[in-house]
């Protein structure tokens, strides 16, 4: 079973994640904030991997830290669900219409974090929550999932749409990075016989 729990207890916040990337996309999320609750709500459905979060954070000064600390325990236990890496597709992307919005995104489950995230908003708030905490986020993921990720919005005018579809987008390639290749499902896929260096 490829599943995992995660708890993260600091001064600013109290998180716990469960992620099984075995499941069929449920969710189970709260966190406070609203409009992120909905993002990681898609960020399951689309990825079919399921998903319980709790958090409490200290919102009476910003959202900042609970989005960045569930970033951090939600990339945590990704990347413990994952174990050794063997039989994983690896390299996944995915083009994501909304509207008239379009990102991409690309992922390699190297263990090699990396970020590269080009998606303007045209405002700095959707209803209260700071869109520059969307970037923030991606961040905190992919350096504790241990992924390479690439997230680029190519066209977009509304602002929750191009927090949607990265988000989407991002579901799509976990979905695919992180399927069994039956034809090779007790090998790690690098040529060097290991992920992570």
């Amino acid at each position: 079973m490829r599943t995992a729990s995660v708890s993260r207890n600091t001064t600013e916040t109290r998180i716990s994640v469960t992620v099984d990337l075995d499941g069929t996309g449920q969710y189970d999320v709260k966190t406070g904030v609203g409009f992120f609750d909905h993002m990681l709500e898609q960020l399951a459905r689309h990825s079919l991997i399921d998903i319980t979060v709790r958090a409490e954070g200290d919102l009476h000064i910003d959202d900042h830290h609970t989005v960045e600390d569930t970033g951090i325990a939600l990339g945590q236990a990704i990347r413990r669900a994952a174990g050794d890496l063997k039989g994983i597709t690896r390299y996944a992307d995915c083009l994501l219409p909304m509207d008239e919005t379009l990102t991409r995104a690309a992922i390699d489950v190297s263990g090699r974090p990396y970020l590269v995230f080009k998606c303007p908003f045209p405002r700095e708030k959707i209803g209260s929550f700071d869109t520059e905490l969307v970037e923030e986020w991606f961040r905190a993921f992919a350096f504790n999932a241990g992924v390479t990720l690439h997230v680029e919005t190519l066209h977009g005018a509304n602002a929750h749409h191009i927090a949607e579809s990265a988000f989407k987008a991002l579901a799509r390639c976990l979905r695919a990075a992180f399927t069994i290749d039956p034809r090779k499902a007790d090998a790690v896929p690098s040529t060097k016989g290991t992920l992570g260096g």
